[in-house]
């Protein structure tokens, strides 16, 4: 798979979250805008209607994150990946990283603000080294400093939430 098609891996919570955020995007967050851009529109000369061109901007963010947000849902995991020691989306991972013992979990950004963990992406730096491999495994990555940092997976156990 590529990083295009590749599932992205969430908890129930998670899922449930940007599930009700896009509904909630799609209806009432669409009308406030709409309603927004025509009381603007209203107001008369566009060119210098500065509550017009904010509200256009806005509905471009909201459109931009409703494509995410259903991008990212039309190809979801949600559950627990085997518990077989290899390193993938939805594993929390100890790791010797350049020496220092590091416990995190490999998964989508979407869940860092419902875990009371770390989250690193599968494609950062560190997760795309990590990926597929198993406990004890020995490698390392570029840093954006040009560094090459060396990594030891230690642990990887499903995450229980």
């Amino acid at each position: 798979m590529t990083e295009t098609t590749a599932a992205t891996w969430l908890t129930q919570e998670a899922y449930d979250r940007l599930k009700e955020e896009l509904e909630r995007l799609e209806t009432v967050g669409r009308k406030e805008i709409a309603d927004r851009i025509a009381a603007a529109r209203d107001e008369g000369d566009l060119k210098e209607n500065g509550g017009y061109h904010a509200a256009r901007e806005e509905q471009a963010k909201q459109e931009a994150r409703i494509r995410e947000l259903q991008a990212k849902l039309r190809n979801v995991q949600i559950g627990s990946p085997p518990d077989d020691g290899v390193v993938e989306p939805g594993m929390v991972v100890t790791a010797l990283v350049a020496g220092d013992e590091m416990t995190f979990l490999l998964g989508s950004r979407e869940i860092a603000g419902t875990a009371d963990i770390d989250v690193f992406s599968p494609t950062s730096p560190l997760g795309a080294a990590i990926h597929g491999r198993k406990v004890g495994d020995a490698t390392s990555y570029e840093a954006p400093n040009g560094r090459e940092i060396p990594v030891e997976i230690t642990a990887a156990s499903p995450f229980q939430g």
